[in-house]
């Protein structure tokens, strides 16, 4: 399993992961850059991921959504702030209704991913910022851990394929 660790800290208010893949960062950079790739790894294997728009670019807004198993479309949308290919990128991470509108009533996340040369490999971190420790708790109550962990993990059938 490529994720190493998982750890949240609401004094920091972030949740970091900590992956290890065995293939180069350019690889890895290209799951996360090519709009179909990303659709594989981004939703956990119960709430597949379907990119409607994605572009690894500043000022950029990536729309997603996920379903679930029951068939109800849960939208999402990045706002990329900042990219340094292929070492990391940054985006703000927020809930959205189904037309990709913010919904204000969900945290959004400050994340910035950076990938680096390890072991042969890629060591991904993966950080989550939150506004503060309520929305912090609030998504790890929805199950993040558990989704990322997951959703992180089908990295390895991707680069195989």
């Amino acid at each position: 399993m490529p994720v190493t660790d998982v750890k949240h800290d609401p004094e920091a208010l972030t949740l970091t992961i900590t992956a290890d893949f065995a293939a180069p960062v350019q690889r890895i950079w290209q799951i996360y850059a090519d709009p179909r790739q990303l659709e594989k790894v981004w939703g956990p294997p119960s709430h597949p991921a379907t990119v409607v728009s994605h572009s690894l670019t500043p000022g950029s807004r990536t729309t997603y959504f996920m379903t679930g198993p029951d068939g109800e479309k849960y939208a999402s949308y990045w706002e990329i702030t900042a990219v340094d290919e292929p070492n990391s990128f940054s985006f703000l991470d927020g809930f959205a209704d189904l037309d990709f509108n913010p919904n204000p009533d969900l945290p959004v996340a400050e994340n910035t991913y950076t990938f680096t040369e390890h072991g042969g490999g890629t060591r991904a971190i993966y950080v989550c910022t939150f506004g503060s420790a309520e929305d912090l708790q609030r998504v790890l109550d929805m199950g993040v851990v558990e989704g990322s962990t997951s959703a992180i993990n089908q990295i390895d059938d991707v680069v195989a394929s």
